[in-house]
C-alpha cells in the first residue's frame, strides 16, 4: 500500500481503506510523518490492530485491551491499572512483538524492576511487585482467551514479590476506647470511627452514608455503595464485590449515638452525606488520636481488621463474621486463621476416644 507526500508541508502521510469491527468499509488517515517508511510502518501496525493480528507490537496489543477492559471496571481500579501498565510495563515491551515476547524477556524485565531503587534507595514493596507481574500476566491471559495468543511468558517466567504484606495491625476494645476518648472533642471524628470500628464497615462505604441509610427503630444499616477520591471528584460506585451490598445489624448504644449526631446536622437531607470528609482528614484524624491516646498507629482498615478480630474473641464463626462484613468465609477462614482459637487439641482427642471405642469393640 502506498504512502504519499504532501507538498505543501513536505512531510508524508498514510492514507488507505480498511475493514471495520462491524464489517463496513472505512477509511482511514493520519498526516506528519517525517519519512515514507514511517507512514508504512504505522499503516502496518494499524492494520495489524484492526485485524487483531497478534503479530502486533505490544503497545498497540495494549490499546486494544485498555479498550476491551475500560468500560468493565470501576474507574479508580481501571486509573490504577493504566498506571502500572503506562509507567511500568510498557517502556520495556513496547515494541516488541507480543507474539513473540518470551519467558526469558519477562524474567529480564522482573529483574529491572525489582533492582529499581528511588532517591532513598528503597525498591518495591513485595506486594507491588506481586501487583505489577500481575497486571503483565493478565494482558497476556486477555490475548489468549480473547485473540487466540498460544501461551501466557509471564505465567512461564513465574512470580516475582508475595502477595501477602506486612502483618495486619490492629487494636484491642481497650486501645480501641483510649483512642475513642480522645475524639470526643470533635464528633464527626467520633462517629465515624464509632461505625468504622462497632460495624467493621469499609472507609469508603463509610464515606457515602445517608440518614436514609440508616433504620434506627430496627437497628439496621444499609451497605450499598462506596466513595471513592478520583482527581478532583466525588465519585458513588457499587460496592467493592456483590457480597458487600449487605445489612448491618447495629448494636443498641450506637443506634443512639448515630441519633445524637444526626440532630447535630441541622437541615440535613435524607440522601445527604452524613461523613462529608475525605480519606485524608481521617488519617490526620488518626495520627492525632493515636498519639494522644498513646496507643500504635494503625491504618484506617486496621478498624476493620479490629472488628472482625474482636468477633473472633467473642466466639461468632467465620461465616457469621463473614456475612456481616462483606467477605467470604473462606477469606476470614485463611486470614484470620491465627486469631481463631486452636482446635487441634479438640480434634486429637476426640480422635483418642473413638480409637479406644472401636477397641473396645473389638476387644468384646
Amino acid at each position: 500500500m502506498p504512502a504519499y507526500k504532501d507538498k505543501k508541508t513536505g512531510k508524508w502521510y498514510a492514507s488507505f481503506y480498511y475493514t471495520s469491527n462491524n464489517g463496513g468499509r472505512e477509511k482511514k488517515m493520519k498526516r506528519g510523518f517525517e519519512t515514507k517508511k514511517a507512514a508504512l510502518e504505522w499503516e502496518r501496525e494499524f492494520l495489524r490492530q484492526a485485524q487483531a493480528d497478534l503479530d502486533m507490537r505490544f503497545d498497540s496489543f495494549v490499546e486494544i485491551y485498555v479498550s476491551d477492559m475500560k468500560q468493565r471496571l470501576k474507574e479508580n481500579t481501571f486509573l490504577t491499572k493504566e498506571n502500572i501498565i503506562y509507567k511500568k510495563i510498557l517502556p520495556f515491551f513496547r515494541d516488541k512483538k507480543i507474539n513473540a515476547i518470551t519467558p526469558k524477556d519477562v524474567i529480564k524485565w522482573q529483574n529491572e524492576v525489582m533492582a529499581y531503587r528511588d532517591e532513598n534507595g528503597k525498591g518495591y514493596s513485595p506486594t507491588y511487585l506481586k501487583t505489577i507481574h500481575n497486571q503483565l500476566s493478565a494482558i497476556f491471559n486477555h490475548a489468549m482467551r480473547y485473540y487466540d495468543l498460544k501461551s501466557n511468558p509471564a505465567a512461564k517466567a513465574g512470580h516475582m514479590g508475595e502477595k501477602e504484606g506486612k502483618e495486619m495491625l490492629f487494636w484491642t476494645k481497650e486501645e480501641y476506647a483510649k483512642f475513642s476518648d480522645e475524639m470526643l472533642d470533635k464528633p464527626l471524628s467520633f462517629y465515624a470511627f464509632e461505625v468504622l470500628y462497632w460495624c467493621g464497615i469499609r472507609v469508603g462505604e463509610l464515606l457515602t452514608l445517608t440518614p436514609e441509610d440508616f433504620d434506627l427503630k430496627n437497628g439496621l444499616l444499609r451497605i450499598n455503595k462506596s466513595y471513592q477520591r478520583i482527581g478532583k471528584r466525588d465519585v458513588i460506585t457499587e460496592p467493592k464485590t456483590k457480597k458487600s451490598n449487605r445489612v448491618i445489624k447495629m448494636p443498641q448504644f450506637l443506634c443512639e449515638e448515630i441519633e445524637e449526631y444526626l440532630k447535630m446536622l441541622y437541615g440535613i437531607q435524607p440522601t445527604d452525606r452524613m461523613f462529608n470528609v475525605t480519606k485524608s482528614y481521617l488519617h490526620h484524624e488518626m495520627d492525632r488520636g493515636s498519639k494522644a491516646a498513646g496507643v500504635k498507629r494503625i491504618k484506617i482498615h486496621g478498624l476493620r481488621h479490629s472488628h472482625i478480630s474482636h468477633l473472633i474473641d467473642l466466639g461468632f464463626s467465620a461465616v457469621a463474621i463473614a456475612d456481616r462484613v462483606g467477605h467470604e468465609s473462606i477469606d476470614v477462614t485463611y486470614r484470620y486463621a491465627h486469631l481463631f482459637p486452636s482446635k487441634q487439641i479438640d480434634m486429637a482427642n476426640k480422635l483418642d476416644d473413638e480409637r479406644g471405642s472401636l477397641n473396645d469393640e473389638n476387644i468384646g
